[in-house]
């Protein structure tokens, strides 16, 4: 019975039971936790109201908004099929419902934009429309200021699945992707860390169970110390799939060194003898350099994985080898036991093209390996440093024997004492928050439980540390309607900066009571900005605020653009995320991300902007030429490819995504009823031909007046962010001829990016576009403002919160509107200190 329990996943109660027992409970305890959080501030429900202010609201609604509805909204907001759904003729002056504030925020869009009534039909004075204006948002900003007192801005905030893997990350000290053992996140405002979009069930708890004990299993070390670390040095020349190679691509020099000419596919180069029995962390060292290359680096790709192919989902990397000097490069990876990496050059030519001449006669470039040498596992000590960060200097017992395996345990002295030291300092960080004996009591329960049960004390505590990581007190942050404590406000910066938990920096000057002094407020968040963690903000954001995570929901046509490829793709993500690095390590204008005079390239990225002088795959600084076309994050390959699908463009797309993401002024969604266009990718008709057609009709024109001309702007660039003159197309055009080679495609019509702006400012090309959106550098504050503050909150500024942003962007106006001075602001803003 022992030895059975010695087991990490042994339970006396049968097992499927035993889960669902703790999935129940924990669902529970996550409703009581709500619960209890809303009992905190007990008010009046919002929007309520006297009966004598009911009845002057109902007054002025009956004798002042209805009438005017009645005139000018009905003719098409009423009957079986209202426009866009909304039956104005239904709509109360009662904004107690979110739903109904919801519609009147529509008709107050709609009405301010002067998209409605259409123009075609009789128009209220100004003085008409503002005074309903003034009445909605009034009425909004009422309903929305009391629910706020009620429950606060912000509503109850999961852990999202990247907060929680690195949350996992930074409490235990191990690396996991546990985010996919997770389901997907929702999203709301356009952030999946929004709490209004974070829904908790069953399933999801199942699943957080799975990645906590997964986590545990690492973290915990009931084994012991593994093996001698190995150490190796090999040539390539004995790896797949040089020994088997049919094709005359390998030229073989002395001491073992090779070089590769081709970089198709098939010719990926697995390192020879290394096959790992153990999984954990090793190190590589590969010596390598460019082979005939005019000076220039070779870049080659290192993939991860079983098999002889990693595939693009298992790249380690990518690395420059110079030209004709071998360097060493070195890195660890972790690696599940009889896994491999592999080498292939990238950009060199085919093993067609190589092989029709051979490798010793072939004088291109290549890339010379020398030798690869690796060693692992890697362990710095034994306990290594997770298993000590949970149970000290607690020592581990003599080997038990479970199942023909050798395992060690800790030892206790006095098991309860010591559960509490290893508890108490465990669901301080876990929590976020200094805990009381009370905390701490549901878990030294379980390791009482679990010892009267003859469980060792390694597993006892195992099970307490799993209620712990399925606490809620652990899941969701933990806020109070009004100012954030101190504790509440260091989760708050972390998660805004790092997408993890407090170090312990913030949880000591949280239990001080310092945090909220403005002055150690700003100092934390230059320190926490300077931390390599923040490279999840730049990640995280961006990519949301962008679209990049939307990278791979369309593949490019192969026919219409085969120069796309896996580098490519990698090095746009990652120049809009080192480009907003940059622009917030030095204080740059935000109006860079409209127009800039740099940008961050390498070779790869270059060669796609047309602009020379770039090599490698280090993305750098780089000067742009002022007829490059380029600068800011619209004219962004990584944009310009989320914005199109993988054979078209549309400026309908682009358009909505400029009004959005760059002046915060997104467009309502189309009615049910409108078509959907289907680009002529034959080259019969342009966009702009079927456009015209859309926007004749009166109820498209309203919006299609300010969604296309931004839309156009962007025409000038294809599907994946290229410069075109004109459109590529498969059945009607002529021939195209690059370096020699007919392509696939043909070339179309010729792209037209002229348009008109509503308030009737023509422009003729994307850089004169750029030029009239930095006319009003105060929006694009505003904008970036409003996104920034949804991402660092878990929930978007209402009406009520205007005035708040109006007064970050007049400050951040007198720093040049700097980013960096932007972020300083938001953090020091009463949105950013309150629930």
């Amino acid at each position: 019975m022992k030895s059975l329990q010695s087991s990490p996943d042994a339970q006396p109660k049968p097992w499927r039971s035993w889960r669902a027992w703790i999935v129940t409970w924990v669902v529970v305890a996550i409703a009581a936790f709500v619960i209890r959080g809303s009992q905190n501030n007990v008010i009046a429900a919002p929007g309520e109201q006297s009966a004598d202010a009911k009845q002057a609201d109902t007054k002025q609604y009956d004798e002042q908004v209805r009438p005017f509805l009645a005139r000018h909204c009905q003719e098409c907001h009423r009957g079986e099929k209202p426009k866009g759904k909304l039956h104005v003729d239904q709509l109360t002056a009662s904004f107690s419902d979110a739903a109904v504030r919801e519609k009147w925020h529509a008709v107050l869009q709609r009405i301010k934009a002067g998209e409605m009534p259409p123009k075609d039909k009789p128009r209220p004075s100004e003085q008409e429309v503002q005074a309903l204006a003034n009445w909605i948002t009034g009425k909004l900003q009422g309903a929305e200021s009391s629910t706020q007192d009620a429950r606060g801005r912000v509503v109850l905030r999961r852990l999202n699945r990247f907060e929680y893997e690195n949350t996992l990350r930074d409490l235990l000290g191990v690396s996991l992707n546990l985010k996919e053992q997770l389901p997907q996140d929702g999203s709301a405002n356009g952030f999946d860390n929004a709490g209004a979009a974070l829904h908790t069930s069953s399933f999801l708890m199942e699943k957080y169970l799975e990645a906590a004990e997964t986590a545990l299993n690492l973290a915990i070390s009931n084994r012991p110390q593994p093996p001698a670390l190995v150490q190796k040095r090999v040539s390539i020349k004995d790896g797949h799939p040089i020994r088997g190679a049919t094709e005359k691509v390998y030229r073989f020099l002395d001491d073992g060194e090779v070089v590769c000419f081709s970089s198709s596919a098939w010719n990926n180069v697995s390192v020879p003898t290394f096959y790992p029995t153990d999984g954990g962390n090793y190190r590589f060292r590969i010596s390598a350099s460019g082979y005939q290359s005019s000076g220039k680096p070779v870049t080659f790709c290192v993939s991860a994985g079983r098999g002889r192919k990693a595939g693009k989902s298992g790249t380690v990397g990518y690395f420059d080898a110079p030209a004709d000097q071998s360097t060493v490069f070195e890195f660890i990876q972790y690696m599940e036991p009889q896994t491999g990496i592999s080498i292939l050059p990238y950009g060199l030519a085919s093993a067609q093209t190589v092989n029709k001449v051979g490798a010793d006669a072939y004088d291109g470039p290549g890339l010379a390996v020398q030798w690869v040498e690796f060693e692992g596992p890697l362990h710095e000590s034994w306990p290594p440093a997770s298993h000590r960060g949970i149970f000290g200097d607690l020592k581990q017992k003599p080997a038990l024997i479970y199942n023909q395996s050798t395992r060690v345990e800790v030892a206790s002295s006095d098991p309860l004492v010591d559960a509490d030291g290893i508890l108490r300092s465990f669901t301080r960080r876990a929590f976020r928050r200094t805990v009381t004996n009370d905390d701490l009591a549901p878990y030294i329960e379980i390791v009482k439980a679990k010892l009267a049960v003859e469980y060792s004390f390694e597993q006892a505590i195992r099970a307490a540390l799993k209620g712990v990581l399925m606490s809620p007190e652990f899941l969701f942050l933990r806020e109070t309607p009004g100012k954030l404590d101190d504790f509440a406000l260091a989760a708050r910066l972390s998660y805004f900066f790092w997408s993890s938990m407090p170090d312990e920096d913030l949880l000591t000057l949280a239990e001080q009571k310092k945090l909220n002094d403005p002055a150690v407020l700003r100092a934390q968040v230059e320190r926490m900005l300077k931390d390599p963690k923040a490279a999840a903000f730049s990640e995280n954001f961006v990519g949301q605020w962008l679209g990049l995570r939307e990278i791979d929901a369309t593949e490019p046509s192969h026919i219409l653009y085969p120069e796309y490829d896996h580098m490519l793709k990698v090095s746009m993500i990652r120049e809009a995320e080192l480009f907003f690095e940059e622009v917030l390590k030095n204080d740059l204008s935000l109006a860079n991300f409209v127009d800039s005079d740099f940008a961050m390239l390498n070779g790869r990225l270059a060669k796609h902007y047309g602009i020379p002088g770039v090599d490698g795959w280090e993305l750098k600084k780089t000067p742009l030429p002022p007829e490059s076309h380029r600068g800011g994050v619209l004219t962004m390959a990584s944009v310009l490819k989320v914005t199109a699908n993988g054979t078209t463009t549309s400026p309908v797309l682009r358009g909505v995504w400029v009004l959005d993401r760059i002046l915060g002024t997104p467009p309502l969604p189309p009615p049910d009823d409108v078509p959907v266009l289907e680009p002529d990718i034959r080259g019969a008709t342009t966009i702009r031909d079927q456009l015209a057609k859309h926007r004749s009709v009166a109820m498209c024109a309203s919006c299609h007046t300010k969604i296309d001309p931004p839309g156009f702007a962007l025409e000038s660039f294809d599907c994946i962010g290229g410069w075109r003159d004109n459109y590529r197309a498969t059945g009607n055009g002529k021939p195209v001829v690059i370096d020699g080679r007919r392509m696939l495609y043909l070339e179309g019509k010729p792209v037209d990016p002229s348009d008109v702006l509503p308030d009737g400012r023509r422009f003729d090309n994307v850089d004169q576009f750029k030029k009239l959106l930095l006319s009003d550098k105060d929006q694009l504050a505003r904008a970036l403002t409003f996104k920034l503050l949804t991402y660092a909150t878990g929930a978007a500024p209402t009406l009520d919160g205007k005035s708040q942003i109006e007064a970050i962007v007049s400050k951040v106006r007198e720093n040049d509107y700097g980013l960096r001075s932007l972020i300083h602001q938001i953090v020091q803003s009463e949105m950013f200190q309150t629930k």
